[in-house]
């Protein structure tokens, strides 16, 4: 018999060869396309039709925040709110494609019309079955999230374009209880858990929305237009494979005077934003890319345009983007 040694050094290398393998390899354990729709199907009427609530954890890079959230259906409408628990105490609600947005420390409200902002935080979001198209769903076994048993599955991409996401449904339900997005390593880059929920749940709308509108607070509209991207003299060529146009609204640019363009993308899992505003000298730095877990960020000027990227995929695949992004002639 081989040593304890010998057999860790074995371990080792077999691990070390099975990271090399090439990508079809890592498809093998695929789950059909029509199972693997079955099953997304489950986790979306779930996330939708569902009553639910608990505490949500995310964490990226040591950093640890949490927020209470809950999701009603009642008499064909939806509601859904999602409190910060820590950091800037702002409360979130939506009621079908109405969003209000309260700051109790600046005593404003911020109203806007989800359809024009679909970046829009969600209880839980949505996972398209056209992901499949770029993502192979693989089972991975059982585990436990926040006390219930769950399914966890892989999504993994198929092209270095997106990143893995691993994710955990109730056994029971279908809800979709945990998300990580994976780096190319296998590394953690971003976590969201409940810590806690509760599952069917009364369908209590007054209780959900208490607060929506407290007395004394400023209510203000959301200055954001749908707009369309060739109307605006902007078009894309060869864009990353997989991501299709979500929307497109024009806004005030983030932290600065003057309007700005926002063009959201997705691929049925993961999503990127373009913002796209008049390059201003003193303003605008050199090209700059940042990171924080899965979140990417790239900066440049295009002309005489400022470009500023950000999604939760591979730095490469933003700079694809502003690449793609190009004035009508």
């Amino acid at each position: 018999m081989a040593p304890p040694i010998a057999l860790l050094r074995r371990w080792a290398l077999l691990l070390a060869a099975a990271a090399l393998l090439p990508s079809g390899a890592a498809l093998a354990q695929a789950l059909p396309r029509a199972e693997a729709e079955a099953w997304l199907a489950r986790l979306n009427e779930a996330a939708s039709a569902r009553n639910y609530r608990g505490v949500m954890v995310f964490t990226t890079e040591g950093v640890v925040s949490s927020s209470r959230v809950a999701h009603l259906g009642a008499g064909g409408e939806v509601f859904e709110r999602v409190e910060a628990l820590d950091g800037h105490m702002q409360r979130v609600y939506r009621r079908n494609d109405v969003v209000h947005t309260v700051w109790p420390e600046r005593r404003v409200v911020v109203v806007e019309q989800r359809s024009a902002a679909p970046a829009l935080v969600s209880t839980r979001r949505r996972v398209e079955p056209r992901a499949l198209d770029h993502y192979a769903l693989q089972p991975q076994g059982s585990a436990h999230v926040a006390g219930r048993p769950a399914e966890r599955v892989l999504m993994q991409p198929r092209d270095e374009w997106r990143f893995a996401q691993r994710l955990w449904a109730d056994r029971a339900s279908g809800l979709l209880l945990r998300a990580d997005v994976l780096g190319a390593d296998g590394r953690v880059l971003e976590s969201s858990a409940f810590s806690q929920v509760e599952l069917d749940v009364p369908a209590e709308v007054a209780a959900l929305l208490d607060g929506m509108q407290p007395a004394g607070f400023e209510l203000v509209q959301a200055q954001r237009e749908g707009v369309d991207l060739a109307g605006q003299g902007w078009r894309l060529v060869a864009p990353p494979p997989g991501f299709e146009l979500m929307g497109c609204v024009r806004r005030p640019a983030p932290g600065r005077p003057g309007d700005a363009l926002q063009v959201l993308f997705s691929d049925g899992l993961s999503f990127v934003s373009l913002f796209v505003e008049p390059y201003r000298d003193g303003q605008h730095a050199g090209a700059l890319s940042a990171a924080l877990g899965a979140m990417h960020t790239v900066m440049q000027r295009v002309g005489e345009h400022w470009i500023t990227a950000m999604g939760d995929v591979p730095r490469p695949t933003l700079e694809q983007f502003v690449r793609a992004l190009q004035r009508q002639p």
